[in-house]
């Protein structure tokens, strides 16, 4: 959300490392020795994914990457929960948001961007039905009727194709088929959650297939706003309607055609930011916090619209494919609220709760967006011990950016106007080859060029709040440009490689060793008042991992375990907030990386299931000059220079748990022509920084949430019915801030129950 933007002060005035230990060794050791006993009864389906754009086993993978799908997916998505509801459920993945549902912020392995504004660039890129999701507002579209959840981690800038420095979320929807089937789920919970959802797979004849996913998700508001006169009385309600629709041309071999159309549609609060709720010294919520109420005097609001469609061919050539990936995305949003977190100001006879120095309302919005992506890849498709793949890549995206301060004191009037458009043209060749030297050791090897090109300017503004241009009581873009320039062309060019070998140790075990380089452009700021515009150069990648794969016991458990270290350059960062409000981008000369990821499924016997992830991660920036603004009001605990900024080398990087992890038991019981089961699932992750300096109060706490599920189900699995609950022992935690103006925060959605009710056909 927009901010007015004061002074900033950044400047430049590590060292600390924990390598991974020799845990791959002993677990590659226990791995073989459990796996000399096997068992039978049931069995784990295998998993298949495309994380190098072929379908293949993820055992045989030579790179971490984790899949969510079916009941899973199910469980997690019932109680009406958006895109944030993956995080933690695989190792070192975190998902956060100062926008709420409207704008999810990706960090894998600790790797990410706070930052949050429209034009932010994130180093973990979404990819949708193979059709990249670069805008930070598309990255929320909702899931639903989803076939499988891929996340791989780390560099993956040879096969994908924007900014994949951390890794990709890849999810890949439910295609047409050849049968006459589908299915409706409705779910009704607290606070009227209503969470409808349903598809329809028709086939058509020859070779045609459609099918039609439906999602409407609502829930009435269940915050009250204690400020009689404030222009919003109740919040947290939302309704959140999306559409896919498919048609598939099934040629056989020769071509397949599919074309996809989608739509979404939202309007709810945007996040509530509750001023004070903090206890100072320490980052306690304040005794009697209450979630259900708020005391803010600005405006609430949030809305987006979302269309977009693709269409994919593929054609046999004889001996290779060729594919073709067109896309063309559009979305248009805007989001209001209270900065401040409260009503009045400090210099006024009434204000709070607590200390309001000064009054900030803002609103960002995207009124024009377009983005359109081309891909052409050629797939060798004979056998043999060589296989390739190659091809081109395009990009262009274009959108103007809005950016609005009011008045909370004077009738919640605008004040302040900004308007930015910038424009991204992008292109690259890439590569890749696989050698089986021989049937138990497989290389793999991708290099890919990139160009990319920014073309940024700031086309108006004025504000008449506070005010930078003092003798006019009104400053306008002629008198903003004096502070510096409005326009910024950076242009990168880069190449981004990997190299992997993977070893069968025996049918059932697969350890593999990779290294990956990967980059992200460069980014601009627009200047403001007080506020010269900034520009991150482009930041650059080096990874390294090695892990191993096994099914054991005969198929009744699977182990992925890994270790992993790497070395961002120049890593984009963004000073966000501080005292002076500052919004600004800089480099960091180095960050670091390492830990361990850890997945593990089992069959402990043929009626319980579990599944374990963990992920550790220990990150720190390395910029020993590296000094950025700190809070209004809180207990800042890193050095300072003697011009009162926080010296940050060796912090962790923020919105970065050292550990995260997962668990899920499921007991399921034949009963009558059914089974009756109960799934629980719980996620935890490890205390955060919300920003680059570390501080008592902006010290998230460590955060744990469990799921329950109870139901029936009959007819085959044609028919269940289920009672749920969503944060159970209902912790309430801090999970974000705003640290310019007091002790703002906002929190964790509290604890829902409902019930559901799915019908399949």
């Amino acid at each position: 959300m927009f901010r007015p933007r004061l002074a900033p002060s950044v400047q430049r005035p590590l060292a600390r490392s924990l390598k991974p230990q020799h845990a791959l060794a002993a677990v590659t050791l226990a791995v073989l020795q459990m796996g000399a006993s096997a068992q039978t009864a049931g069995q784990l389906q295998t998993i298949t994914v495309t994380a190098e754009r072929r379908v293949e086993n993820i055992r045989e993978v030579p790179s971490a990457v984790s899949a969510l799908q079916g009941e899973v997916l199910d469980v997690l998505n019932t109680s009406g929960q958006d895109v944030r509801l993956l995080s933690a459920r695989v190792p070192s993945l975190n998902i956060e948001s100062s926008f709420g549902r409207a704008f999810p912020r990706f960090y894998i392995r600790g790797y990410g961007n706070t930052d949050f504004r429209l034009n932010a660039s994130q180093p973990v890129s979404l990819v949708y039905d193979d059709v990249v999701q670069e805008n930070p507002i598309l990255k929320g579209f909702p899931i639903f009727d989803i076939d499988r959840v891929e996340v791989l981690r780390g560099p993956q800038g040879t096969l994908f194709g924007r900014n994949t420095p951390a890794g990709v979320v890849k999810f890949d929807s439910v295609k047409p088929t050849k049968k006459l089937e589908g299915y409706g789920s409705i779910g009704f919970g607290t606070y009227q959650t209503i969470n409808a959802e349903g598809a329809a797979n028709v086939p058509l004849g020859g070779g045609l297939a459609m099918r039609v996913s439906l999602l409407n998700q609502t829930r009435d508001d269940w915050v009250k706003n204690t400020v009689a006169a404030g222009p919003t009385q109740k919040l947290e309600g939302y309704r959140d309607s999306a559409l896919r629709a498919q048609l598939l041309y099934d040629g056989g071999n020769a071509l397949n055609v599919l074309a996809n159309v989608h739509a979404r549609d939202y309007k709810g609060s945007a996040r509530l930011f509750r001023a004070n709720i903090i206890q100072p010294g320490t980052n306690n919520l304040v005794a009697g916090f209450d979630p259900a109420t708020i005391s803010i005097d600005g405006k609430n609001t949030s809305e987006l619209q979302n269309y977009g469609g693709n269409l994919r061919v593929k054609l046999d050539l004889g001996g290779m494919a060729l594919y073709s990936i067109t896309g063309l995305e559009s979305v248009h949003t805007y989001s209001r609220g209270d900065i401040d977190g409260g009503y009045g100001a400090s210099f006024l006879p009434k204000s709070g709760p607590g200390s309001i120095p000064f009054a900030s309302e803002s609103a960002d919005g995207m009124p024009e967006h377009s983005q359109f992506t081309q891909e052409l890849r050629l797939e060798s498709s004979t056998a043999g011990p060589l296989s390739w793949q190659a091809g081109a890549f395009l990009f262009r995206e274009s959108y103007k950016v809005e950016s609005f301060s009011y008045d909370s004191l004077g009738g919640n009037a605008q004040n302040g106007y900004e308007r930015v458009k910038q424009v991204n043209d992008a292109y690259a060749l890439f590569g890749a080859l696989n050698y089986a030297v021989t049937s138990d050791l497989k290389l793999r090897g991708g290099l890919r060029y990139t160009k990319d090109k920014k073309t940024f300017k700031v086309e108006d503004y004025n504000n008449s709040d506070f005010v930078p241009c003092v003798l006019s009581s009104k400053c306008t873009l002629a008198q903003l440009g004096k502070a510096g320039p409005l326009s910024a062309s950076p242009s990168d060019g880069k190449f981004s490689w990997d190299a992997s070998a993977g070893y069968a140790l025996n049918k059932d075990t697969n350890v593999y060793l990779r290294y990956a380089t990967g980059f992200r452009a460069s980014s601009v700021q627009g200047a403001g008042a007080f506020n010269d515009q900034s520009v991150a150069k482009a930041e650059t990648n080096e990874s390294i991992e090695a892990g191993i794969k096994a099914d054991l016991f005969n198929k009744r458990a699977r182990l992925a375990f890994n270790v992993f270290s790497y070395t961002v350059k120049d890593l984009q960062l963004t000073a966000v907030g501080g005292a002076a409000n500052a919004n600004i981008l800089l480099n960091a000369k180095k960050a670091s990386g390492q830990g361990f990821e850890l997945d593990f499924q089992s069959y402990i016997t043929d009626q319980l299931l579990t599944t374990v992830s963990v992920g550790y991660n220990d990150t720190q920036i390395k910029d020993p000059g590296l000094a950025v603004a700190v809070c209004a009001a809180c207990t800042v605990t890193n050095p300072k220079t003697t011009g009162g900024l926080a010296l940050v080398n060796g912090n962790p990087l923020p919105q970065a748990p050292k550990l995260t992890g997962s668990f899920t038991l499921k007991y399921s019981q034949p009963v009558a022509n059914g089974e009756v089961y109960a799934f629980t699932d719980w996620v935890y992750r490890d205390k955060v920084n919300f920003f680059l300096y570390q501080s008592t109060e902006f010290t998230g706490k460590a955060l744990v949430e469990g799921g329950l599920r109870v139901g029936y189900a009959w007819g085959n699995g044609k028919y269940d019915l289920a009672a749920y609950g969503r944060n159970i022992t209902n912790q309430i935690r801090i999970v974000g801030g705003i640290d310019f103006n007091n002790l703002t925060g906002f929190i964790n959605d509290p604890r829902t129950f409902g019930l559901q009710f799915k019908a399949s056909f």
